[in-house]
This record gives structure tokens, sequence and C-alpha cells, in this order.
């Protein structure tokens, strides 16, 4: 019988989920985690300070499609990773913070650097829970790395005790959730195409603005056939910056000033 700490746990569900890069910092109580990530395959980076960190896993979040994770310490550690969960969450980035705490029990009893960190969270994020037992590990990061990526992708939060990160729990107790599917893409309506075309066509001045949505769906090929085809203008915005070479002739970008 083989027997698991939630340290391992939480690690063997993120690389299952998934998510194969984490920048953080070590410290109480997420030593093990950090650990366990690298037995797990996890490429793990250490920074001086969850803030860059946080900023540094939604980044990777957006370049693969796949969460990054940021691991802070409990109370200003799990605080300065807020920055980045923000950043994600508005931008649609895909990214998942774990943050230390102290046990369970001891919530609401003045504890080391205690602090309400899933409301604290929750402004922040699609989804923000804390992990009530360790062999419900694999359920929760599944159910973290899911909302990421879903829908309108963004940010998650998931508080991890310190009880639950040191419990040793017996492999054959533990269910592990099939990693979550790529989000099934969402095709525009046929007749809106129509429409968009039959506008283009009737337009005296067209002007082609790429966008981060154009970047996320690695639309690349797409959208420059397009330009080509039509020969007409292309601006791209702040984050659609490359879906169009910045030699090709059809770029206007510094007319947006």
């Amino acid at each position: 019988m083989t027997t698991l700490t939630g340290d391992a746990l939480i690690a063997r569900s993120l690389k299952q989920q998934g998510v194969d890069y984490m920048f953080g910092i070590v410290g109480f109580p997420v030593y093990g985690v950090a650990h366990a990530a690298q037995q797990a395959g996890i490429q793990y980076y250490g920074f001086r300070n969850e803030q860059a960190a946080s900023y540094a896993a939604g980044a990777v979040g957006y370049l693969t499609g796949r969460p990054g994770a940021c691991l802070g310490v409990s109370g200003p550690g799990m605080v300065h990773g807020i920055a980045g969960l923000a950043n994600a969450e508005k931008n649609c980035w895909p990214m998942v913070l774990l943050g230390g705490a102290n046990d369970r029990y001891q919530n609401g009893q003045g504890a080391f650097q205690e602090c309400p960190q899933v409301e604290a969270a929750r402004p922040f994020s699609k989804y923000s829970a804390e992990i009530d037992a360790a062999h419900r590990a694999p359920f929760y990061v599944e159910q973290a790395v899911r909302t990421s990526i879903y829908g309108r992708p963004g940010a998650s939060y998931l508080n991890l005790t310190n009880d639950v990160l040191t419990a040793q729990v017996d492999e054959e107790d533990v269910e592990f959730p099939p990693r979550c599917p790529e989000p099934p893409t969402s095709l525009a309506d046929p007749r809106e195409v129509e429409r968009a075309v039959t506008v283009l066509r009737e337009a005296k001045n067209p002007l082609v603005i790429v966008g981060k949505g154009a970047a996320y769906a690695r639309a690349e090929s797409e959208v420059r056939r397009f330009v080509q085809r039509t020969n007409l203008p292309v601006l791209p915005t702040p984050m659609g910056k490359g879906v169009v070479s910045d030699d090709d002739p059809h770029l206007v970008a510094p007319a947006r000033s």
C-alpha cells in the first residue's frame, strides 16, 4: 500500500491536469509542494517576490493555453500573489495561485501570518477555494484548472493549509479525475460571418484590427492569409502584436498614436 502526502497529491494532480510550470517562493508551509512538484516533472522557478512569480504564471498560461502555477507562502506572500492573479483575471490568462496557510482548525485564532486568503482572492478570480482534506486535493486541482481555461479564461486560487499538506493518505483512497480536456472551440454563427463579409465589401475605408483573441487562438496563419487576400491595412492592439509580422507591408502600427 502506497502512502502519499498532501504535498505529493497536489503536485501529482497539477501535473496530471497539464500544469507544467510553477513559479514562487518556498517557505511555511509550502516547502514540500515545490519539492514534490519537481519530482512530478513540473519545472519550478524560484523568485524573490510572489508578485513577480504570479505575473510569470499568468504569462505562461497565456503562451501555452494551460495555467501556470504560482506558489506563495501564507499571509503576505499570498497577498503579494494577488497582483498577478488580478492581472491574469482581467487579461483572461489562465493561471492558478497556490497560497499556503495555517492548519484549518487555527482559522480565526491569530495564527502565524493568518489572513482571510480565500476571501481576499475571490474578487480577482473565477474560482477561489480551500482544499478541505488531502484525499480531495485532486478534485480541487481539476476544478481550478478547468475553471481557468473553460469559457472566458482567467485565474483560480487554491488555499493550501499546513494540515492538508502534511497529511498522509493511502493512494487507494484517492480518486484522480482524468485530465481536463482542452476547452471546446467556439465557432461563429455562419450568418454573422456572411454579414461581416457584406459589411466589409461595402466599406469605403476598412481597417483590420487584430486583437488578443486572434493571438490566443493561434490564428496567425488564418489572419495573414486574410490580410494578403483582401490587401487591407492592419492595426494590432498591444496584445495582438505579432499575429501579423512587424515587417508586413500591410501593417500600419505607427499610425496607432
